[in-house]
């Protein structure tokens, strides 16, 4: 299993693409991994919190408290807890509020906490995906240490060609391991004092 004993939180946004989250969910916990989910309050209108509950075998989170009683969803903690943050599908909205250290959900505060790795798997229409603005936003992320893991090109949701396509959850997971792979530290060939 590619990814044995890794906690990954798996944000999702509002996007069509968001019904892909199942499957990689699942294949996420077929490699070993346990998986904690935070959603925007959009990406419920794309697929629901019990599917994803369901196969994660964690309660979905998606706002700052719950409303039945009371308890208090810590960014801090899921913070505390990752080691990585994975966002797919990642919306052109939460890559601008990311840039801008916006914090105005449960994903976005989170992001804003962890200490682990981030992620991101970039999900649009062609022409928000090269728009300006938006490349900005993927240097800058970049430029502050998160990885991109480039969209495809194809058909997309509104009929268009282009690139866009959030990637495939089988070449999500091969990403995430390999950035385990490659980020693994032999402590047998450190020195310390």
């Amino acid at each position: 299993m590619k990814l044995q004993g890794k906690k990954i939180i798996l944000g999702i946004t509002g996007s069509i693409a968001a019904y892909k989250s199942a499957v990689l969910t699942r294949l996420l916990i077929n490699e070993g991994a346990e998986v904690k989910i935070i959603m925007t309050p959009l990406a419920k209108e794309f697929i629901t919190p019990v599917t994803l509950a369901t196969l994660s075998k964690h309660t979905v989170l998606s706002e700052f408290f719950s409303y039945d009683d009371g308890a208090w969803n810590s960014h801090i903690d899921l913070g505390l807890w990752a080691d990585l943050f994975l966002i797919a599908p990642c919306t052109a909205n939460t890559m601008a509020k990311m840039a801008c250290g916006i914090a105005d959900n449960l994903l976005l505060t989170t992001y804003l906490s962890v200490r682990c790795p981030v992620a991101i798997a970039p999900a649009m229409d062609v022409d928000m995906f090269e728009h300006s603005a938006t490349q900005h936003n993927i240097q800058l992320l970049s430029s502050r240490g998160v990885q991109i893991i480039q969209p495809d090109s194809g058909e997309l949701a509104s009929g268009l060609e282009g690139k866009g396509r959030m990637r495939n959850p089988d070449k999500i997971v091969d990403y995430a391991a390999s950035f385990f792979r490659n980020t693994h530290v032999d402590i047998k060939k450190k020195k310390s004092l």
